[in-house]
């Protein structure tokens, strides 16, 4: 099914033998990779030693309803006749591109060392160097337009979701398949399965989404309706290869600024998905932190869980056989049908809390539901002095003001805890302000974590035995990317989007914007703006304190540091920004506390 508006598309690098360990073409083809092999990663680090043999059929054909030819490679046991299940990674990055071939481009590598991975697996896929012994197939799909796939890149939206419950239907139908698909990966390979998930498909039993968005406007190009490419157009001139063209979100963000039906039909209606979900997220992830909530909250099935991570979605992936074998369990009792006892054993929801600076994140909190119920929302009240107040707000009306022309500008306010204390669960803010010099502003709210010597701390997103420099202090700023650092929860929101449609919050602490209609402010006039801040899950120690940012830039990293687009951020947002504090405009930032 096409979008429902002409897309631009731009274009990508044909398919190159050598370039992202494409290998050429190679339809009908087969090939045994032998127990014991082993392949090379990046310094020609030994890879994962495979233990059993495994069978790959290079480029098997799969025609969809409109004709189109996607092609998958397939990966399963040798020399077996047993019935299996296939688990599909789904995406347009190449079904050979490779943890191998992306890791090198990150820093620290995100943690991960070649002997976690096979370079078998597809870049954010399961390896099948682990599945296919346990009686698993996995299925790399070139999403249409992608490799020598048919057409052009269409992401993430009515086309795609199409092509994947057809594939899905093709799949469960090869000799080898118990008829059980499922669906497994993180980021673009989790997203991608709620889209297809929404469709059901009949032999779709499984999913496993980790680290994935639900709402390709919110989420992703426009959170608070301000524009970011983040790293798409890196990843289209870099990583994206095929014969046609992919989807322009920069021209297609210029073209449909606002909300409407482009990209309506990128925002899963979660609530068509109806079968078992194995959810994980992060505080740590700048895009998919929301859409795994949001997915819990409306996933309509009572076979759900959540598992939220303290460390990097690769690193977690890749690097922690213990999540391997948790899912695992999860996938051998709805695609292998098998009576485990996964199911009455596996805490529904699992949290963790963030600890900061020089020690390792308290992970598999178990707790009765999210958001947890005996969460008490507490106001912390903007006070005049760059002060917090917990009480109420003082009765004393004060302003403070802040440049956005300046990188480091912006308005700081600091609580010390005089006892330890768990924030966890959804923050908001309430903000009075104006903007003297112009009719718009964006606005970004970030929760931070101070030490005892009141100086910023960060969660470093690989556990301290993997990091390759173990003082936090000592890292250098160069090192500070979005696949390694946390600086904090972010809330952001560009004023003339301020509109609420409450009837459409997943939570009354997360407020709905719809996005489809611009109020721009009178210059000078005060404004209230309700910013929801994405999930939140750290402890703090007594003589430790929160410190609330509130700035007209944002105070995070990009996943990776190149960048290739208009970084339009902070186009209309100049000059001062004003906050308001006081009984008359309290100014204000509800903390979800909860009991240690």
């Amino acid at each position: 099914m096409p979008a429902p508006v002409e897309i631009t598309f731009r274009p990508i690098s044909k398919p190159t033998i050598g370039n992202n360990n494409y290998q050429g073409f190679k339809p009908g083809e087969s090939q045994v990779y032998k127990a014991g092999y082993t392949g090379k990663g990046w310094d020609d680090i030994p890879c994962k030693t495979l233990t059993s043999d495994i069978l790959v059929e290079h480029d098997v054909e799969l025609v969809v309803r409109d004709g189109a030819k996607l092609y998958a490679d397939i990966y399963r046991p040798a020399n077996s006749d047993e019935k299996i299940p296939i688990v599909i990674s789904w995406s347009p990055y190449g079904k050979k591109y490779n943890g191998i071939s992306m890791l090198p481009v990150c820093t620290w590598k995100c943690g991960v060392v070649p002997g976690d991975l096979s370079g078998l697996e597809k870049f954010e896929g399961l390896d099948p160097a682990v599945w296919c012994p346990w009686g698993y197939a996995i299925a790399s799909v070139d999403a249409r337009g992608s490799g020598n796939s048919d057409g052009n890149v269409e992401l993430l939206g009515n086309q795609d979701a199409e092509d994947g419950h057809d594939v899905v239907e093709l799949l469960a139908k090869l000799p080898f398949c118990n008829g059980n698909v499922g669906f497994a990966g993180n980021s673009a390979l989790a997203i991608s399965q709620y889209f297809i998930a929404a469709t059901q498909p009949p032999s779709l039993k499984a999913i496993a989404p980790w680290e994935g968005l639900g709402d390709m406007y919110r989420e992703q190009f426009n959170r608070g309706g301000i524009y970011n490419i983040s790293n798409f157009n890196l990843i289209a001139k870099l990583i994206i290869q095929g014969h046609g063209g992919v989807e322009d979100f920069e021209i297609m963000t210029e073209k449909y600024p606002l909300t409407g039906p482009y990209w309506d039909q990128k925002r899963v209606d979660m609530t068509k998905i109806k079968i078992p979900t194995y959810l994980s997220g992060s505080d740590v992830s700048s895009l998919h932190t929301m859409g795994t909530l949001r997915a819990w909250l409306e996933i309509d099935t009572p076979h759900k869980w959540l598992r939220w991570s303290g460390y990097q979605e690769w690193f977690d992936l890749w690097a922690m056989p213990e999540t391997q074998h948790d899912l695992k369990g999860f996938f051998d009792r709805f695609l292998k049908e098998k009576q485990n006892d996964w199911v009455e054993k596996t805490p529904r929801v699992r949290m963790t809390a963030l600890q900061f600076g020089d020690k390792d994140p308290i992970e598999d909190i178990v707790v009765e539901d999210w958001p947890i119920p005996s969460t008490k929302y507490v106001e912390a009240h903007l006070c005049e002095g760059g002060k917090i107040s917990l009480e109420k707000p003082v009765p004393e009306s004060s302003e403070v003001t802040y440049d956005t022309s300046e990188s480091e500008g912006g308005a700081t306010f600091k609580h010390k805890f005089t006892e330890k204390t768990r924030i966890m669960g959804l923050p908001k803010a309430h903000l009075f302000m104006s903007c003297p010099d112009h009719d718009d502003m964006a606005i970004f709210v970030s929760l931070q974590k101070l030490d005892k010597d009141g100086d910023l701390l960060k969660h470093v997103q690989v556990p301290i035995e993997r990091r390759w420099i173990k003082k936090f202090k000592d890292m250098p700023a160069s090192d500070h990317t979005g696949v390694l650092v946390h600086p904090g929860s972010l809330g952001m929101l560009k004023a003339s989007h301020r509109s609420i449609d409450r009837s459409r919050s997943i939570h009354e602490q997360f407020p709905f914007h719809p996005h489809d209609k611009v109020e721009k402010i009178p210059p000078g006039e005060i404004v209230e703006l309700e910013i929801g801040i994405w999930h939140m899950g750290a402890d703090f120690e007594a003589g430790e304190s929160l410190q609330i940012l509130v700035s007209g830039n944002n105070p995070n990293y990009p996943e990776l540091k190149n960048y290739d687009g208009k970084k339009s951020e902070n186009i209309n947002n100049l000059g001062k920004h004003i906050l308001y504090m006081g009984s008359n405009h309290p100014s204000r930032v509800i903390l979800p506390i909860v009991p240690l």
